[in-house]
């Protein structure tokens, strides 16, 4: 579904990601793991065209699509859910999902929404910024899911929650993976991310230094010492 070959992305003269190789197949899940300022949110950005590329090439279901806009990315299927959620926290939570409908999708998804994250349905009418911090990631994943996306680009689910609702949201995004959605996650939380992921990557310093079936990640002694503190 996505062919990513020696993409490069520059701050200025920065230089952000550099020779990123990377594919995700239809249907399966894929973790990106690294410590803080890897570049995993810059890796977002860039595929979902927010973030200028410098190098390389980018397709998306056969087409190349490095000077497609972002806007133009989501109408093809390609979906982000940003870090820190960006939601209109002074509209009401339904609302935030009909936002959400606006460039693909159809607004009668919103059903489905409800069904996924029911407490969502019950807090319709409040206003997203008096959510707790995992209803408004789920709000944050429910509005992504209403663009009908063909894949989900998952920026780190789990900031700032408890251990507890880092367990439910990762739970609700291997049932999305499970009902067939396609999803490249990023994520500090390695131990979580892979656990729940077909195949990793590990990045450093704009790098992938490392990838493979998850469960192989997971028992690779560097990744254990480096990112899961084993």
């Amino acid at each position: 579904m996505l062919e990513v070959r020696a993409l490069g992305s520059r701050y200025g003269r920065i230089p952000a990601l550099s020779g990123i190789d990377l594919d995700v197949r239809a249907g399966e899940l894929v973790a990106v793991v690294g410590a803080n300022g890897a570049g995993k949110t810059t890796l977002l950005r860039t595929l979902s065209g927010v973030q200028p590329a410098c190098g390389g090439t980018l397709r998306f279901e056969g087409r190349d699509i490095g000077r497609t806009s972002p806007r133009e990315r989501v109408k093809l299927g390609i979906v982000q859910v940003p870090e820190g959620r960006q939601l209109f926290g002074a509209l009401s939570v339904e609302d935030n999902l009909l936002l959400g409908a606006f460039a693909r999708g159809a607004a009668s998804r919103i059903d489905e929404v409800w069904a996924l994250f029911p407490i969502l349905h019950d807090k319709r009418a409040q206003p997203a910024g008096m959510l707790s911090g995992g209803q408004q990631q789920m709000l944050a994943i429910g509005r992504a899911l209403m663009a009908e996306p063909t894949l989900l680009l998952l920026d780190e689910p789990s900031m700032g929650l408890a251990p507890k609702l880092v367990a439910e949201i990762f739970g609700h995004v291997a049932a999305l993976k499970r009902r067939g959605t396609t999803v490249l996650l990023v994520d500090q939380n390695a131990q979580a991310a892979l656990s729940i992921a077909d195949r990793g990557y590990v990045m450093e310093t704009g790098r992938i230094v490392d990838a493979g079936p998850a469960q192989t990640l997971l028992r690779d002694p560097r990744v254990r010492e480096a990112y899961l503190g084993l």
